[in-house]
């Protein structure tokens, strides 16, 4: 059937109220017809001065809602129209030129877009390769269809990066709350010493939980944009693969170009493990420390005293002492040498 004859059996069955193809068609007195809906919807808002009278929305005739009757003929012929020509439930569409209003039907190889014949003879297409939209239509349909495979194969692996992602955002947060009460845990035995401490590592713990949150956020979003404009470009592929030559070559060189260099930006290094753990100080050993130092200051009378790394010199009346405590900081020596003039060692 060509589709000049299906542009003039469309306008048949096309209602005048939605301009769409008439569904469960409604006829009046005056022999225009509705859809169902439509007409429905009129009468409640063009209501007459008699009760049960409305008008017509075309010729504006007068008509009684007792006198609505189905019009099983328009629906049948409606129904057979959207099964030849695009499928069930879809509209028949006939796309003119802007320019010329004639009928697209050939195809600029150079300008990558359908024209009218009209246009071809314009100095704008002068010179320019033109066939007809069947012949070429074929080759862009297998083009279209090595698309499909490609993207369908990104849209694969997009699903299994979300996957992956998941995985690391329960696997990050899992990892949080018990390094958190762990060191709740044992800076509360050393609350009154440290806690300043505990603060600065709950603080840098919270800095790096939400560096990898974030990153792991931008990686989902992006993610999520990205499968986003992959759906959109496969159901556009799918649609025109599925609708007729016109719908095919509509605008095909832009999603041409999309289609072919689409790739699926894959996020840099996701967050697996923390960078550190906080290990607490020994405090058994800290204050065994300490009282030895508290000993040493009550028969030393320090007179100058020097710290060197691990290890303290202690000097007093020309007597030397030196106090090695591994694993205690300089700091710590300096701070539990209560009263001690620190220096430099020979």
């Amino acid at each position: 059937m060509s589709s000049a004859v299906l542009v003039d059996i469309q306008d048949e069955v096309t209602c005048p109220i939605c301009l769409e193809l008439l569904t469960e068609p409604l006829s009046i007195d005056c022999g225009h017809s509705f859809c169902q809906a439509c007409i429905t919807a009129n009468n409640k808002e063009s209501m007459s001065g008699q009760e049960g009278q409305s008008r017509c929305p075309v010729c504006q005739t007068s008509y009684w809602l007792g006198n609505l009757r189905p019009n099983r003929h328009l629906a049948n012929i409606a129904e057979r129209l959207r099964e030849v020509v695009l499928g069930s439930g879809k509209q028949l569409k006939v796309i003119l030129c802007a320019h010329h209003g004639e009928k697209l039907q050939l195809f600029c190889e150079e300008d990558g877009k359908l024209i009218c014949w009209l246009c071809e003879r314009s100095q704008e297409h002068r010179g320019h390769h033109t066939f007809l939209m069947e012949e070429i239509a074929q080759e862009y349909q297998e083009k279209f269809q090595e698309s499909l495979k490609k993207l369908r194969q990104e849209q694969q692996e997009a699903e299994k990066l979300a996957a992956v992602i998941r995985e690391k955002r329960i696997s990050w947060k899992n990892q949080m709350e018990p390094e958190r009460h762990r060191i709740q845990k044992q800076f509360d035995q050393l609350r009154s010493i440290l806690d300043k401490e505990e603060q600065r590592q709950l603080k840098k713990l919270e800095e790096e939980e939400r560096r990898g949150l974030n990153i792991i956020a931008e990686a989902e979003v992006e993610l999520v944009q990205q499968s986003q404009s992959l759906r959109e470009l496969i159901s556009d592929l799918e649609r025109r693969c599925q609708g007729s030559a016109t719908e095919l070559l509509q605008d095909v060189s832009d999603v041409a170009k999309r289609s072919e260099f689409w790739t699926l930006k894959k996020p840099e290094a996701l967050p697996t493990k923390l960078k550190s753990m906080f290990r607490a100080p020994d405090l058994k050993k800290m204050l065994r420390v300490f009282r030895e130092l508290t000993d040493v200051q009550s028969y030393w009378e320090p007179e100058a005293g020097a710290i060197c790394g691990r290890s303290a010199v202690w000097i007093s009346s020309g007597r030397a002492l030196r106090l090695w405590y591994p694993g205690l900081s300089a700091l710590l020596l300096r701070e539990a040498l209560l009263g001690g003039r620190c220096g430099q060692e020979d």
